[in-house]
């Protein structure tokens, strides 16, 4: 199972175009009819639907997750005046909570963001996490509910997430093995310098090597230290990205434990879990269903880095596990028993130290200086820039790949 990104959003053409350019169409599956629930108000509730990334579209999507004073704010949201400036950015998390409450963050916005950026609602901005609501208000809506609303219709039948059945490692073998790359492995890289025809690479071990042009495909604070150096404008602008780090802890528990029936469990920000979210992955995939039963928890935001230890880790996610438990399957009222006393037949930390970045207010300025500073034929990939999701750094990675091409084929040389 991936301990990563797990699925894509098939709604966006680039990874199923990739997919199927590389033969392994056969093998895209799609999730289960399991839905999500949201851990809020001490019980385990439907994510509320309608709504655009935990935005809800009407009050009775969020009825029983926020306060009631806030449900009502909600309803009476069209009513009141909306002072929205096309020219600047806020918060997902100001503007949520202006308009429709602070419940209304915590127990849907911040469970829902904080899967996609490791980050709380009030850490990002609107334009670069949900540019598609930017446009609505720029345009004249005349409401948060109107905007919202206008989107959430707006998007096509059929499945909305993707996966590989052998997880992403499939997809990266197709593409070793397409490409024909001659791929140095544990040789960690320690500069990246630019010359006139091109750029010069210098491992950790003191060697240098010069090359046609560079794609840095790695996190934002990675490639400023790469540069810092030998372009430290591009290298200031990268290291202004905000970066989380986040862990996963995977487990399989025996047949017999008694698990939500849901695909996975988020956790409202008010909630007294250190885990931010559970994915019953063995509900939601049916190609990983086995003699075991797959489970996957999630750890860490903007600002509140993991500082377990693995043993450490994994018991909290034991434990938040079995809280989640005894508040029952939510669609019957049935009350679940506990885990198996014994634990997890098996457990694996994998940790993502610099995993996402956090799109702030502004990002889509900071991404237009960081690209001011780029020397020709030094490329920029990955999900610091236009986009955290697989499809957003898969067209990133295309263009950046066409444009250090096109820098190439024309003779560009770096001033």
């Amino acid at each position: 199972m991936d301990v990563g990104a797990e699925a894509f959003v098939v709604r966006r053409p680039e990874v199923a175009d990739l997919v199927g350019e590389l033969g392994l169409s056969h093998h895209l599956v799609h999730p289960t009819s399991a839905r999500p629930a949201v851990l809020a108000r001490g019980g385990l509730h439907r994510l509320p639907r309608p709504a655009l990334m935990g935005i809800p579209a009407d009050a009775e999507a969020i009825a029983e997750v926020a306060d009631a004073a806030d449900v009502e704010r909600t309803r009476s949201e069209p009513t009141r005046g909306l002072a929205w400036d096309p020219h600047t950015d806020i918060s997902v998390g100001q503007l949520v909570g202006e308009r429709f409450g602070r419940s209304v963050v915590t127990c849907s916005v911040d469970p829902m963001l904080g899967g996609v950026y490791s980050s709380l609602a009030d850490d990002i901005g609107v334009r670069a996490a949900i540019p598609a609501l930017a446009a609505a208000l720029d345009s004249g809506a005349p409401s948060l509910t109107a905007a919202v609303a206008s989107l959430v219709g707006a998007g096509s039948d059929g499945p909305v997430f993707g996966a590989l059945d052998g997880g992403y490692r499939m997809l990266v073998a197709a593409l070793e093995a397409t490409g024909a790359a001659h791929i140095l492995r544990d040789t960690p890289v320690a500069a990246v310098a630019p010359e006139p025809t091109g750029a010069v690479v210098v491992t950790e071990s003191g060697v240098a090597a010069s090359y046609d042009a560079v794609i840095l495909a790695v996190p934002a604070n990675v490639a400023a230290r790469l540069v810092a150096a030998t372009v430290p404008g591009l290298a200031d602008a990268l290291g202004r990205v905000p970066i989380a780090g986040s862990a996963v802890v995977a487990m399989a528990w025996p047949t017999e434990a008694a698990l939500p029936a849901n695909s996975g469990v988020l956790i409202g920000t008010d909630e007294d879990f250190t885990a931010k979210a559970f994915t019953f992955s063995t509900n939601k995939w049916a190609h990983l269903r086995d003699d075991v039963q797959v489970v996957r928890a999630s750890f860490g935001r903007l600002g509140q880095p993991v500082e377990a230890t693995d043993d450490e880790l994994v018991a909290t996610a034991v434990a938040d596990l079995a809280r989640v438990v005894e508040l029952g399957e939510f669609e019957s009222g049935v009350r679940t028993p506990s885990l198996p006393a014994g634990g997890p037949v098996d457990a694996l930390v994998q940790r993502w130290p610099s995993g996402l970045p956090s799109y702030g207010p502004g990002h889509l300025q900071l991404v237009a200086e960081i690209e001011s500073h780029r020397p020709a034929r030094i490329g920029l990939a990955g999900s610091a820039y236009a986009g955290v999701g697989v499809p957003a750094c898969v067209g990133r990675a295309g263009r950046t790949a066409r444009i250090v091409a096109d820098e190439m084929r024309s003779g560009t040389m770096v001033s």
